[in-house]
Protein backbone atom coordinates (compact mmCIF):
# COMPACT_ATOMS: atom_id res chain seq x y z
CA UNK A 1 0.00 0.00 0.00
CA UNK A 2 1.48 3.52 -1.00
CA UNK A 3 1.61 6.41 1.31
CA UNK A 4 1.85 10.40 0.86
CA UNK A 5 2.90 12.87 3.96
CA UNK A 6 -0.57 14.22 4.14
CA UNK A 7 -3.51 16.13 2.93
CA UNK A 8 -3.74 20.18 3.42
CA UNK A 9 -7.21 21.18 4.11
CA UNK A 10 -9.21 24.15 5.07
CA UNK A 11 -11.13 24.14 8.44
CA UNK A 12 -13.85 26.88 9.62
CA UNK A 13 -14.56 26.35 12.69
CA UNK A 14 -17.88 28.65 12.78
CA UNK A 15 -18.78 25.75 10.18
CA UNK A 16 -19.34 22.02 10.42
CA UNK A 17 -16.01 20.51 10.99
CA UNK A 18 -15.06 17.40 8.36
CA UNK A 19 -14.43 14.13 8.62
CA UNK A 20 -10.65 13.41 7.68
CA UNK A 21 -10.49 10.07 5.59
CA UNK A 22 -6.76 8.22 6.01
CA UNK A 23 -6.94 7.21 2.64
CA UNK A 24 -7.37 9.14 -0.58
CA UNK A 25 -9.57 8.55 -3.33
CA UNK A 26 -6.79 6.93 -4.87
CA UNK A 27 -6.15 4.40 -2.15
CA UNK A 28 -2.96 5.95 -0.48
CA UNK A 29 -2.55 6.09 3.48
CA UNK A 30 -2.22 9.97 4.70
CA UNK A 31 -0.38 9.79 7.49
CA UNK A 32 -1.37 13.64 8.81
CA UNK A 33 -3.61 16.43 8.30
CA UNK A 34 -2.27 19.54 7.85
CA UNK A 35 -5.16 21.55 8.85
CA UNK A 36 -5.46 25.38 8.00
CA UNK A 37 -7.33 26.48 10.76
CA UNK A 38 -10.06 29.78 10.67
CA UNK A 39 -12.80 31.89 12.57
CA UNK A 40 -14.75 33.68 10.43
CA UNK A 41 -12.61 33.19 7.40
CA UNK A 42 -9.11 34.66 9.63
CA UNK A 43 -6.54 32.42 9.55
CA UNK A 44 -5.15 31.56 12.97
CA UNK A 45 -2.32 28.36 12.51
CA UNK A 46 -1.30 25.48 10.57
CA UNK A 47 -1.81 22.24 12.97
CA UNK A 48 -0.53 18.90 12.06
CA UNK A 49 -2.43 16.12 13.26
CA UNK A 50 -1.05 12.23 12.92
CA UNK A 51 -3.81 10.40 11.45
CA UNK A 52 -4.89 7.20 12.90
CA UNK A 53 -4.09 4.49 11.27
CA UNK A 54 -6.93 2.85 9.75
CA UNK A 55 -9.87 4.94 9.95
CA UNK A 56 -11.14 8.43 9.92
CA UNK A 57 -10.48 11.06 12.44
CA UNK A 58 -13.67 12.52 13.32
CA UNK A 59 -15.07 15.57 13.52
CA UNK A 60 -14.93 15.82 17.51
CA UNK A 61 -11.24 14.53 17.42
CA UNK A 62 -10.22 17.23 14.51
CA UNK A 63 -11.31 19.67 16.89
CA UNK A 64 -9.45 18.45 19.92
CA UNK A 65 -6.84 18.54 17.82
CA UNK A 66 -7.00 21.73 17.13
CA UNK A 67 -7.83 23.23 20.42
CA UNK A 68 -4.90 21.15 21.55
CA UNK A 69 -2.86 23.11 19.03
CA UNK A 70 -4.08 26.63 19.40
CA UNK A 71 -6.80 27.02 21.83
CA UNK A 72 -5.12 30.67 22.70
CA UNK A 73 -5.16 32.10 19.77
CA UNK A 74 -9.08 31.01 19.27
CA UNK A 75 -9.32 32.12 23.05
CA UNK A 76 -8.17 35.77 22.02
CA UNK A 77 -11.26 36.16 19.59
CA UNK A 78 -14.44 33.69 21.10
CA UNK A 79 -15.55 31.75 24.33
CA UNK A 80 -13.80 29.02 23.83
CA UNK A 81 -16.70 26.81 25.17
CA UNK A 82 -18.54 28.22 21.77
CA UNK A 83 -16.93 25.71 19.61
CA UNK A 84 -18.78 22.44 18.57
CA UNK A 85 -18.30 20.09 15.82
CA UNK A 86 -21.11 21.48 14.47
CA UNK A 87 -19.87 24.78 14.14
CA UNK A 88 -21.10 27.68 15.76
CA UNK A 89 -24.76 28.43 16.35
CA UNK A 90 -26.01 31.80 14.46
CA UNK A 91 -27.52 32.63 17.58
CA UNK A 92 -24.84 32.32 19.83
CA UNK A 93 -23.50 35.31 17.67
CA UNK A 94 -24.38 38.82 19.13
CA UNK A 95 -23.06 40.57 15.89
CA UNK A 96 -21.06 40.86 12.60
CA UNK A 97 -17.92 39.48 14.12
CA UNK A 98 -14.98 42.31 14.95
CA UNK A 99 -12.78 40.37 11.70
CA UNK A 100 -15.45 40.58 8.88
CA UNK A 101 -16.13 44.25 9.99
CA UNK A 102 -12.84 45.32 9.90
CA UNK A 103 -12.72 43.76 6.59
CA UNK A 104 -15.58 45.68 5.34
CA UNK A 105 -14.22 48.81 6.69
CA UNK A 106 -11.06 48.76 4.82
CA UNK A 107 -12.54 47.72 1.46
CA UNK A 108 -14.67 50.62 1.38
CA UNK A 109 -11.80 53.00 0.14
CA UNK A 110 -9.52 50.90 -0.96
CA UNK A 111 -6.57 52.11 -3.65
CA UNK A 112 -5.74 50.86 -6.43
CA UNK A 113 -4.08 47.50 -7.06
CA UNK A 114 -1.99 45.68 -9.16
CA UNK A 115 -1.59 41.80 -8.96
CA UNK A 116 1.83 41.54 -10.94
CA UNK A 117 3.19 37.78 -11.85
CA UNK A 118 6.39 36.92 -13.69
CA UNK A 119 6.51 34.19 -15.36
CA UNK A 120 9.19 32.23 -17.43
CA UNK A 121 7.42 29.61 -19.73
CA UNK A 122 5.29 27.96 -17.02
CA UNK A 123 1.70 28.65 -19.24
CA UNK A 124 0.33 25.91 -17.34
CA UNK A 125 0.73 26.95 -14.17
CA UNK A 126 0.03 30.58 -15.11
CA UNK A 127 -3.53 29.53 -16.04
CA UNK A 128 -3.58 27.91 -12.47
CA UNK A 129 -2.53 31.46 -10.59
CA UNK A 130 -5.57 33.39 -12.87
CA UNK A 131 -7.95 30.84 -12.30
CA UNK A 132 -7.45 31.61 -8.18
CA UNK A 133 -7.76 35.55 -9.07
CA UNK A 134 -10.74 35.17 -10.93
CA UNK A 135 -12.60 34.07 -7.30
CA UNK A 136 -11.37 36.82 -5.37
CA UNK A 137 -13.87 38.31 -3.16
CA UNK A 138 -12.41 41.84 -3.75
CA UNK A 139 -12.28 42.61 -7.17
CA UNK A 140 -11.59 45.87 -8.12
CA UNK A 141 -7.62 44.97 -8.71
CA UNK A 142 -5.67 44.47 -12.00
CA UNK A 143 -3.68 41.97 -13.32
CA UNK A 144 -0.02 42.47 -15.31
CA UNK A 145 1.58 39.34 -16.13
CA UNK A 146 5.58 40.01 -17.24
CA UNK A 147 6.96 37.68 -19.66
CA UNK A 148 10.22 36.54 -18.93
CA UNK A 149 12.77 35.71 -21.52
CA UNK A 150 10.11 33.91 -23.55
CA UNK A 151 10.88 31.59 -26.32
CA UNK A 152 7.46 31.44 -28.06
CA UNK A 153 3.64 33.02 -27.53
CA UNK A 154 2.06 30.35 -25.07
CA UNK A 155 2.21 32.74 -21.66
CA UNK A 156 0.59 35.43 -24.24
CA UNK A 157 -1.77 32.88 -25.22
CA UNK A 158 -3.04 32.15 -21.64
CA UNK A 159 -3.28 35.87 -20.97
CA UNK A 160 -5.35 36.32 -23.99
CA UNK A 161 -7.56 33.51 -22.41
CA UNK A 162 -8.16 35.82 -19.01
CA UNK A 163 -9.45 38.87 -21.09
CA UNK A 164 -13.52 39.28 -19.91
CA UNK A 165 -12.73 38.05 -16.61
CA UNK A 166 -9.98 39.59 -15.39
CA UNK A 167 -8.52 43.08 -16.02
CA UNK A 168 -5.11 41.98 -17.37
CA UNK A 169 -1.88 43.16 -19.20
CA UNK A 170 0.74 40.95 -20.86
CA UNK A 171 4.20 42.87 -20.90
CA UNK A 172 7.49 41.28 -22.14
CA UNK A 173 10.95 40.78 -21.04
CA UNK A 174 13.53 40.32 -23.19
CA UNK A 175 16.37 39.75 -20.56
CA UNK A 176 16.55 36.86 -18.30
CA UNK A 177 15.89 36.73 -14.32
CA UNK A 178 13.21 37.34 -12.04
CA UNK A 179 13.99 40.99 -10.74
CA UNK A 180 14.62 42.14 -14.62
CA UNK A 181 11.44 41.19 -14.76
CA UNK A 182 9.96 42.69 -11.63
CA UNK A 183 11.64 45.68 -12.75
CA UNK A 184 10.01 45.87 -16.16
CA UNK A 185 6.71 45.84 -14.08
CA UNK A 186 7.66 48.28 -11.89
CA UNK A 187 8.71 50.79 -15.22
CA UNK A 188 5.08 49.66 -17.21
CA UNK A 189 3.04 50.60 -13.92
CA UNK A 190 4.67 53.78 -12.80
CA UNK A 191 3.88 55.41 -16.58
CA UNK A 192 0.39 55.08 -14.82
CA UNK A 193 -0.66 57.98 -13.09
CA UNK A 194 -1.13 57.94 -9.46
CA UNK A 195 -0.73 55.62 -6.23
CA UNK A 196 -1.53 52.12 -6.09
CA UNK A 197 -0.53 48.88 -4.31
CA UNK A 198 1.62 47.02 -6.05
CA UNK A 199 1.11 42.63 -4.87
CA UNK A 200 3.28 39.97 -6.27
CA UNK A 201 3.01 36.49 -6.10
CA UNK A 202 4.26 33.90 -8.57
CA UNK A 203 2.82 31.58 -11.02
CA UNK A 204 3.37 28.62 -8.84
CA UNK A 205 1.58 30.29 -6.30
CA UNK A 206 -3.05 29.92 -5.93
CA UNK A 207 -3.93 32.90 -4.39
CA UNK A 208 -7.12 32.19 -1.37
CA UNK A 209 -10.19 34.24 -1.92
CA UNK A 210 -9.51 36.74 0.56
CA UNK A 211 -5.70 37.37 -0.32
CA UNK A 212 -6.55 40.49 -1.88
CA UNK A 213 -8.70 41.76 0.55
CA UNK A 214 -6.34 41.34 3.04
CA UNK A 215 -3.35 43.24 1.62
CA UNK A 216 -6.10 46.29 1.26
CA UNK A 217 -7.16 46.22 4.51
CA UNK A 218 -3.32 45.95 5.92
CA UNK A 219 -2.35 49.25 4.13
CA UNK A 220 -5.99 50.76 4.67
CA UNK A 221 -4.97 49.80 8.74
CA UNK A 222 -1.82 51.37 8.63
CA UNK A 223 -1.21 54.14 6.33
CA UNK A 224 2.41 54.39 6.85
CA UNK A 225 2.90 51.25 5.83
CA UNK A 226 4.90 51.04 2.96
CA UNK A 227 4.87 47.27 2.02
CA UNK A 228 3.11 44.31 3.74
CA UNK A 229 3.55 39.92 3.32
CA UNK A 230 1.65 37.65 3.77
CA UNK A 231 1.78 33.65 4.74
CA UNK A 232 2.54 30.68 2.39
CA UNK A 233 1.15 27.67 3.02
CA UNK A 234 1.50 24.46 1.25
CA UNK A 235 -1.19 23.56 -1.90
CA UNK A 236 -0.28 20.12 -1.15
CA UNK A 237 2.04 17.86 1.10
CA UNK A 238 2.17 14.49 -1.52
CA UNK A 239 5.79 13.98 -1.64
CA UNK A 240 8.36 13.72 1.38
CA UNK A 241 10.06 16.16 -0.14
CA UNK A 242 7.30 18.89 0.00
CA UNK A 243 6.57 17.67 3.22
CA UNK A 244 10.41 18.46 4.14
CA UNK A 245 10.61 21.63 2.46
CA UNK A 246 7.92 22.44 4.72
CA UNK A 247 9.56 21.03 8.09
CA UNK A 248 12.39 23.79 6.76
CA UNK A 249 10.27 26.48 7.32
CA UNK A 250 8.27 26.53 4.14
CA UNK A 251 8.41 29.80 2.32
CA UNK A 252 7.66 31.52 5.78
CA UNK A 253 10.58 30.82 8.02
CA UNK A 254 8.78 30.17 10.82
CA UNK A 255 6.91 33.66 11.04
CA UNK A 256 3.64 31.96 11.90
CA UNK A 257 0.49 33.57 11.70
CA UNK A 258 0.69 36.52 14.34
CA UNK A 259 0.76 39.37 12.45
CA UNK A 260 3.55 41.94 13.38
CA UNK A 261 5.21 44.74 12.18
CA UNK A 262 8.97 46.02 11.56
CA UNK A 263 9.85 49.71 11.77
CA UNK A 264 12.77 52.19 13.50
CA UNK A 265 11.85 50.67 16.66
CA UNK A 266 11.08 46.66 15.93
CA UNK A 267 13.23 44.34 17.97
CA UNK A 268 14.59 42.60 14.96
CA UNK A 269 17.13 43.81 12.94
CA UNK A 270 16.48 44.83 9.36
CA UNK A 271 19.70 43.17 8.40
CA UNK A 272 18.74 39.79 9.85
CA UNK A 273 15.95 38.02 8.05
CA UNK A 274 15.14 35.38 10.24
CA UNK A 275 11.69 34.78 10.69
CA UNK A 276 11.18 36.16 6.92
CA UNK A 277 10.08 40.05 6.91
CA UNK A 278 8.33 38.76 3.92
CA UNK A 279 8.69 36.34 1.03
CA UNK A 280 8.71 36.95 -2.94
CA UNK A 281 5.93 34.67 -3.49
CA UNK A 282 2.93 37.04 -1.14
CA UNK A 283 4.31 40.20 -0.94
CA UNK A 284 2.86 44.02 -1.63
CA UNK A 285 4.32 47.51 -1.66
CA UNK A 286 3.24 50.79 -2.34
CA UNK A 287 4.26 51.64 -5.93
CA UNK A 288 6.51 54.45 -4.64
CA UNK A 289 8.61 52.91 -2.07
CA UNK A 290 9.86 50.90 -4.76
CA UNK A 291 10.69 53.60 -7.59
CA UNK A 292 12.57 55.32 -4.81
CA UNK A 293 14.25 52.08 -3.86
CA UNK A 294 14.98 52.21 -7.72
CA UNK A 295 13.31 48.44 -7.94
CA UNK A 296 14.97 45.46 -7.23
CA UNK A 297 18.62 44.37 -7.60
CA UNK A 298 19.26 42.60 -11.14
CA UNK A 299 21.94 40.28 -9.82
CA UNK A 300 19.82 38.47 -7.05
CA UNK A 301 16.85 36.69 -7.96
CA UNK A 302 15.84 33.25 -9.83
CA UNK A 303 17.66 33.39 -13.19
CA UNK A 304 21.12 34.68 -11.96
CA UNK A 305 23.81 32.89 -10.17
CA UNK A 306 22.52 33.97 -6.70
CA UNK A 307 19.33 32.43 -7.52
CA UNK A 308 17.29 33.82 -4.96
CA UNK A 309 17.45 36.92 -2.35
CA UNK A 310 15.70 40.04 -4.32
CA UNK A 311 12.80 39.68 -2.00
CA UNK A 312 14.44 39.71 1.58
CA UNK A 313 17.01 42.58 -0.09
CA UNK A 314 14.12 44.89 -1.16
CA UNK A 315 12.32 44.13 2.64
CA UNK A 316 15.78 44.72 4.30
CA UNK A 317 16.23 48.23 2.44
CA UNK A 318 13.28 49.76 3.17
CA UNK A 319 13.49 48.99 7.04
CA UNK A 320 16.69 49.97 6.74
CA UNK A 321 15.79 53.46 5.77
CA UNK A 322 13.53 53.65 8.81
CA UNK A 323 10.13 52.16 7.01
CA UNK A 324 7.25 50.43 8.09
CA UNK A 325 6.39 47.49 7.24
CA UNK A 326 3.98 44.67 7.78
CA UNK A 327 3.62 40.70 8.52
CA UNK A 328 -0.32 40.00 7.35
CA UNK A 329 -1.14 36.14 7.96
CA UNK A 330 -4.72 36.93 6.64
CA UNK A 331 -3.59 37.52 3.31
CA UNK A 332 -2.78 33.93 2.52
CA UNK A 333 -1.87 32.04 -0.83
CA UNK A 334 -0.80 28.41 -1.46
CA UNK A 335 2.49 27.31 -2.56
CA UNK A 336 2.89 24.20 -5.02
CA UNK A 337 6.27 22.85 -3.47
CA UNK A 338 8.85 21.27 -5.67
CA UNK A 339 7.73 17.49 -5.42
CA UNK A 340 11.08 15.47 -5.96
CA UNK A 341 14.78 15.48 -3.79
CA UNK A 342 16.43 16.38 -6.78
CA UNK A 343 14.51 19.75 -6.87
CA UNK A 344 14.39 19.94 -3.39
CA UNK A 345 17.93 19.78 -3.05
CA UNK A 346 18.58 22.53 -5.91
CA UNK A 347 16.25 24.52 -4.28
CA UNK A 348 18.19 24.15 -0.52
CA UNK A 349 20.71 25.56 -2.30
CA UNK A 350 19.78 28.31 -3.73
CA UNK A 351 18.17 29.91 -0.89
CA UNK A 352 21.49 29.03 0.81
CA UNK A 353 23.26 30.95 -1.93
CA UNK A 354 20.71 33.56 -2.10
CA UNK A 355 21.09 34.24 1.90
CA UNK A 356 24.72 35.21 1.64
CA UNK A 357 24.07 37.36 -1.65
CA UNK A 358 21.80 39.22 -0.08
CA UNK A 359 24.49 40.05 2.21
CA UNK A 360 27.19 40.90 -0.16
CA UNK A 361 24.87 43.36 -1.86
CA UNK A 362 24.48 44.57 2.04
CA UNK A 363 28.11 45.89 1.86
CA UNK A 364 28.07 46.28 -1.49
CA UNK A 365 25.55 48.75 -0.92
CA UNK A 366 27.24 50.30 2.34
CA UNK A 367 30.70 48.68 3.31
CA UNK A 368 30.07 50.58 6.91
CA UNK A 369 27.03 47.61 7.21
CA UNK A 370 30.34 44.66 7.84
CA UNK A 371 30.56 45.85 11.53
CA UNK A 372 26.51 45.65 11.98
CA UNK A 373 26.71 42.48 10.21
CA UNK A 374 29.60 41.34 12.31
CA UNK A 375 27.35 41.76 15.48
CA UNK A 376 24.98 39.04 14.37
CA UNK A 377 27.12 36.14 13.91
CA UNK A 378 26.68 34.62 17.61
CA UNK A 379 22.59 34.61 16.90
CA UNK A 380 23.36 33.19 13.53
CA UNK A 381 25.83 30.35 14.72
CA UNK A 382 22.67 29.80 16.93
CA UNK A 383 20.32 29.69 14.63
CA UNK A 384 22.10 27.56 12.30
CA UNK A 385 22.86 24.94 15.44
CA UNK A 386 20.41 24.98 18.11
CA UNK A 387 17.76 22.18 17.57
CA UNK A 388 15.22 24.73 19.11
CA UNK A 389 15.96 27.44 16.25
CA UNK A 390 13.48 29.55 14.04
CA UNK A 391 15.48 27.47 10.87
CA UNK A 392 15.64 24.00 12.51
CA UNK A 393 13.48 23.86 14.88
CA UNK A 394 10.54 22.01 13.18
CA UNK A 395 12.73 19.52 11.46
CA UNK A 396 11.37 15.99 12.44
CA UNK A 397 13.99 12.85 12.42
CA UNK A 398 13.44 11.98 8.60
CA UNK A 399 14.21 15.28 7.51
CA UNK A 400 17.44 14.54 4.64
CA UNK A 401 20.58 16.01 6.44
CA UNK A 402 22.08 16.17 2.66
CA UNK A 403 19.20 18.94 2.32
CA UNK A 404 21.52 20.96 5.41
CA UNK A 405 24.52 20.07 3.66
CA UNK A 406 23.22 21.37 0.51
CA UNK A 407 21.82 24.80 2.00
CA UNK A 408 25.19 25.48 3.46
CA UNK A 409 26.76 25.15 0.18
CA UNK A 410 24.52 27.24 -1.24
CA UNK A 411 25.60 29.76 1.91
CA UNK A 412 29.20 29.54 0.97
CA UNK A 413 28.60 30.38 -2.62
CA UNK A 414 26.71 33.12 -2.46
CA UNK A 415 28.69 36.07 -2.23
CA UNK A 416 30.78 34.80 -5.58
CA UNK A 417 27.71 33.95 -7.14
CA UNK A 418 26.62 36.84 -6.32
CA UNK A 419 29.60 39.02 -8.00
CA UNK A 420 29.02 37.04 -11.13
CA UNK A 421 25.82 38.66 -11.41
CA UNK A 422 26.96 42.23 -11.14
CA UNK A 423 28.99 41.29 -13.56
CA UNK A 424 26.56 40.31 -16.32
CA UNK A 425 23.74 42.41 -15.26
CA UNK A 426 25.46 45.77 -14.97
CA UNK A 427 26.83 47.83 -17.45
CA UNK A 428 30.58 48.56 -17.05
CA UNK A 429 31.30 50.86 -13.90
CA UNK A 430 27.54 51.27 -13.22
CA UNK A 431 27.06 51.17 -9.43
CA UNK A 432 23.58 51.03 -7.51
CA UNK A 433 23.44 52.99 -4.46
CA UNK A 434 20.79 52.66 -1.77
CA UNK A 435 18.56 55.94 -1.42
CA UNK A 436 19.28 57.92 1.46
CA UNK A 437 15.02 58.27 2.64
CA UNK A 438 11.88 57.55 1.17
CA UNK A 439 10.02 60.35 -0.11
Amino acid sequence: MSRIPGVVLDVELSAPLPSVHVFDTLGHRREAAWVIVRLFTEPLAMVRLDLPSDDELSPAALLDGILAECRNAIAARIDVAMLTPDGIPLSALAATPPFLAGRARALELAPPVTVVICTREHPDELRDCLISLTDQEFDRFDVLVVDNAPVGDRTRHVVEEFRGRLTIEYVAEARPGLSRARNAAIAALSREPGERIVAWTDDDVRADPHWVAEIVRAFGDNPAAVAVSGVVVPAELRTDAQAWFEQFGGHSKGRGFLPDEFGPHTAQSPLYPLPAFGVGANMAFRLHALRTLKGFDEALGAGTPAQSGEDTLIFSRLLDLGATTLYHPAALVRHVHRADLDGLRTQMAGYGAGLTAFYAALIRDDPRRLVRLLRLVPTAVKDLTSNDSVRVGTVRKDFPTELFAANRRGMLAGPWRYLRGLRASAPAGAATKTPVGLR
